[in-house]
């Protein structure tokens, strides 16, 4: 194996690390693809994930072939690479440095290659992109040494014993040959628009040992002792890589353009905050006793909405804002599978599901022993007014799609509001009269009932009228909706449809247009476990597990022929998916 130009290694390569702001994702021949700086969601620095040859990367590998082991530091989100040549051993180590006081103000990737036994000769380069065909990158002289200029990013390089040898008017490169017992150190700081600093080299070796530290303090801190334990601490580790610390907003994913299909044309970007997500991830939060992290997550969602209301959007930017249009860029995409975008098509649709995502997050906030405050409570209130009307609308589902209807599983959406404003109503967080929403809750699970079952199918359908079916409605076994026969027989009928092994498939035609979907595998785990079906819900659990890569990462899709991965990644549905079933397999079945 060697880095060349040019070359496309499998998502399933990708290793991810994170600082709070930012993410990198290195490949397992040490390659970091993509690099955004400062933040995960502005146009990355380095992107040779979407652009092969102009995007840029931070190379660092053996010279001679070699072959990987990969695991990540325990309890951390350091990633160590095990490089194994003819003539030596060097473990690579990759951290994304955080400080004394959490976050950096900078970005600053660290390397720090440890030769095991033998020799092991490293080439090593530092090549800023074209920010996806927007600028060109150049380096000028400083009586600091060299820096990279590009799109108003400022890129360093520091080391310890890491061989400068200069590298052309736009990259820095150099090579070292390791020993037994040698220390080896790569340090790439960058800011955007703003003053570098130039940490000592000698700091930098400190600090990745700090940031290993800062993770094992954090996974001290975190509380889950059921099933799937080791498998869930690292979807919650993944979690916390999307979790954007300056504002405590949740990114849906790392990555834009990544193809749901291999062919291209599906490509989005996910690097926005989904209310959905953050109702998901708050049930984890809670449940594993992380309260700085659930608290920031509530209030950076009630703020935004505050501040870009009445209306609920779907997502948000991380900083809180609204999302503007869909930039195409000139880039020829993962694989050539363009096209490559910044900004998500989906921003203006109206989507009812978002009313059960928002008081599902109100309803387990205050279960968990906290209180509303007045403001808040009165924007519920009125958000429970409006689902009272709204429920009775088309509109683009939870897949965001192009065709508006009556989507079986946005009505149970509103149900799930209207449930949870009752409750919190009854609990004296949230002011008013709850006859009304008690009453249309009701009538909501009426329609239901007379417009979204088919007998013949023995199924929730998609939409009324419909043959079409939707994993979707699996969630509605967690929320209360139904448990009982009428669940059951609607997941027979999903997983003969849409099932291929344990992969499911989102809705009905999706297989000619994309991969397998993860989420809707783990909620496939979490719906079993609803109806009583125990065993074929740990079976579904086992599974699904056995289908991430070699470090515990699931991207958005897989496909079901060579169980490559598809989509954004990594992606928070995924991992959230995976971490609620277990809890709910957890409570229902009482495993251990």
């Amino acid at each position: 194996m060697k880095i060349r130009a040019g070359r496309t290694v499998p998502l399933r390569s990708y290793g991810v690390i994170g600082d709070g702001r930012t993410i990198a994702l290195i490949a397992e021949d040490g390659g970091v693809d993509w690099l955004p700086v400062p933040g995960m969601d502005t146009t990355p620095v380095f992107a040779r994930l979407l652009d092969a040859h102009d995007g840029g990367a931070i190379e660092l590998a053996p010279v001679e072939d070699f072959t990987v082991s990969r695991r990540y530091i325990d309890g951390t989100n350091v990633l160590e690479t095990t490089f194994t040549t003819a003539s030596g051993v060097a473990v690579l180590t990759d951290a994304l440095v955080t400080g004394i006081a959490g976050r950096l103000p900078w970005t600053e990737i660290a390397r720090r290659v440890d030769g095991t036994s033998g020799s092991v000769r490293f080439r090593w380069r530092v090549a800023p992109g074209t920010c996806l065909s927007t600028a060109s990158p150049w380096k000028q002289a400083t009586t600091h040494g060299p820096v990279i200029r590009v799109d108003g990013v400022t890129i360093a390089v520091r080391g310890v014993e890491h061989g400068p040898r200069g590298g052309g008017d736009a990259a820095f490169a150099g090579s070292f040959t390791t020993e037994k017992g040698s220390r080896h150190v790569i340090t790439v700081v960058g800011t955007s628009n703003e003053p570098l600093h130039l940490p000592d080299a000698s700091n930098v070796d400190r600090g990745i040992d700090r940031t290993i530290e800062n993770w094992q303090f954090w996974s001290r801190e975190f509380s889950y002792d059921g099933p799937w334990s080791l498998d869930v601490h690292r979807s919650a580790l993944a979690l916390k890589l999307l979790i954007y610390s300056p504002t405590g907003a949740i990114a849906a994913a790392g990555t834009t353009s990544l193809p749901e299909n291999p062919r291209g044309g599906k490509n989005w970007d996910y690097r926005f905050a989904w209310v959905r997500d953050v109702a998901y991830t708050l049930h984890a939060l809670i449940r594993f006793g992380l309260r700085e992290e659930t608290h920031a997550a509530v209030a950076w969602l009630l703020t935004t909405i505050r501040q870009n209301g009445p209306e609920l959007h779907i997502f948000y930017r991380l900083d809180g804002s609204l999302p503007s249009g869909v930039t195409k860029h000139d880039a020829p995409g993962w694989n050539g599978a363009g096209p490559v975008v910044t900004g998500n098509p989906a921003r203006g649709q109206l989507q009812l599901g978002v009313y059960g995502d928002l008081f599902d997050v109100m309803r387990l906030y205050v279960s968990a022993g906290n209180v509303l405050d007045a403001e808040t409570g009165r924007l519920l209130a009125s958000v429970a007014d409006r689902a009272c009307d709204a429920w009775r609308q088309r509109d683009a589902g939870m897949w965001e799609l192009e065709d508006e209807q009556h989507y079986t599983s946005s009505k149970m959406g509103c149900w799930q509001a209207l449930d949870a404003a009752v409750e919190l109503c009854e609990r004296g967080q949230i002011p008013g009269d709850s006859a009304r929403w008690s009453a249309e809750r009701e009538h909501i699970r009426e329609w239901i009932e007379a417009n979204c079952w088919s007998e013949d199918m023995q199924s929730y359908v998609a939409y009324p009228g419909s043959d079409e079916l939707d994993a979707s409605v699996l969630l509605h076994g967690p929320s209360g909706f139904d448990r009982g026969d009428r669940m059951s027989s609607t997941i027979d009928a999903l997983h003969q449809e849409l099932g291929r092994g344990p992969l499911l498939y989102r809705y009905s035609g999706a297989e000619a247009e994309e991969g397998a979907f993860v989420a809707c595998s783990f909620w496939l785990a979490s719906a079993l476990a609803c109806v009583g079906r125990t065993e074929e819900s740990v079976a579904q659990m086992e599974a699904m597990i056995a289908l991430s890569n070699d470090v515990g990462i699931f991207s958005e899709m897989i496909d079901p022929d060579d169980l490559s991965f598809l989509g954004n990644l990594p992606q928070a549905l995924s991992h959230l998916a995976l971490v609620n079933a277990a809890i709910t397999i957890e409570e229902l079945a009482g495993l251990d």
